[in-house]
Formats: C-alpha cells, structure tokens, sequence
C-alpha cells in the first residue's frame, strides 16, 4: 500500500487499481502539496469523510464528480446526495461499509461537526479501514478516550492520530492513545497547518519511540510505501 500525505489530515491511500481518499481538504489548504485536478485524475476509488468541518469535508463534491462515492455518517451522505453526489453512502457508528477495495467502519470521535453552511453533520468518526491486507484506524479529530482500548482489541497495524492541539489533542495525549490503541505504526496529522495547531511531532515520535511504536513523520507531498 502506498499512503499520500496531502497535509492537514488529508491523505490518498492506494493499493493496486484503488485509491481512496480521506478527509480530502485540498483547496485552501495552505500546506498541500497536490492540486484538486491532480487528485481528480487519480480515478479516486471512494472518499471517506470523518465530520462534516471544512477542513475534513474539503473538496469531496468536486472528487465524487467522478463517480467515486463519499462515505462517511447518515447526515454527511445525506447531505453529499442532496447536493448532487451521485454515488453518497450514509452510514453510522458501529457500521461497515464494504467496497470492491476494501472496508470501512465507523468508530466514534471526540469532537464536533458541521458543514461550512452551518448544517449539522452527525456525530464525527474514526474509521477502521481495511485495505490492502491492512487494518488501519484513522481517528479524524478526537481527543483521547478509553474506548480506544476497544479499538485496539481489533488488531491495529498503523494509526493515523492528530496532534495539533487546541481543536484536538496535543502529542502528549495522542502518545497515551498508543497505549490504548496498540499498533505497529503511526503516522501524526492535523497539526501545523494553521497557526493554532501547534503540536509537535518531534514530541510525538518520542511518545511513539517510548512505547515501542513506529513513528512515521510525513511532509505534505511524501508518500510511504506500507
């Protein structure tokens, strides 16, 4: 699997023919590295969304415009779907959504979600994606909580956490999720990108280091073979 770190907390994952998208803010971005029409070209296999924030929900219309369905809860496939997304899959916590690629399925998040208009976007998500022989968890916007452990019990490989602090956890907190969480890898985001996210992921990775997991720090652009 190769996984893409656009910036922020958006990321390409591919695996063979698919390529899937996550949390996909590409324009407006100030750190991305990758243009709109760039990840459009790349046949995006399906788009997976955590909550429904600007910075999370991002280009997803312009990216379905290809045909890919946008996954994410009840209320933000809803709202894909009544804007003219063709292909929206609305689901919820604790729900499984099964693709030609692969899987996913929505764990809770600590945090809060709305459209840019103003219009509620259910509760936000984690998501458990399994794809590649892989099962990774990618938390969205949290902070740390217990069940965590829950989710670890599942067999995590690589956990994509963000460190940022102010909106979400800092990287002390994410390093307790390790803890909880159990994986092999890790892989920081949401931090940096605006003044206010000033989480360091130096801290981080000795969080990980601690703990025996493998920190992997990825610029906005880079990509690492998994």
């Amino acid at each position: 699997m190769k996984i893409t770190f656009i910036g922020h907390s958006a990321f390409l994952l591919q695996d063979g023919e698919y390529t899937v998208a996550i949390d996909p803010f590409i324009e407006g971005n100030p750190v991305a590295k990758h243009t709109l029409e760039q990840v459009r070209a790349m046949n995006v296999s399906a788009i997976l969304i955590t909550h429904a924030h600007g910075d999370h929900w991002g280009n997803a219309m312009q990216i379905a415009e290809g045909g890919a369905p946008i996954i994410g809860t009840a209320e933000i496939g809803g709202y894909a779907g009544r804007h003219g997304a063709r292909n929206a899959i609305g689901a919820n916590i604790g729900g499984t959504v099964r693709q030609p690629w692969g899987s996913v399925y929505l764990t809770p998040a600590w945090h809060s979600s709305s459209f840019p208009d103003g219009t509620y976007g259910g509760m936000p998500t984690g998501l458990i994606i399994e794809m590649g022989g892989k099962r990774l968890y990618f938390a969205g916007d949290t902070a740390l909580f217990s069940d965590m452990q829950i989710i670890g019990d599942k067999g995590i490989d690589l956990a994509f956490l963000p460190i940022g602090d102010h909106y979400t956890m800092g990287p002390e907190e994410a390093g307790r999720c390790l803890d909880l969480l159990r994986p092999k890898d890790t892989i920081p985001m949401h931090y940096g990108t605006f003044p206010g996210l000033s989480g360091d992921p130096q801290v981080f990775a000795a969080e990980a280091q601690k703990r025996g997991v493998n920190a992997h720090l990825i610029r906005p652009g880079e990509s690492l073979d998994y």
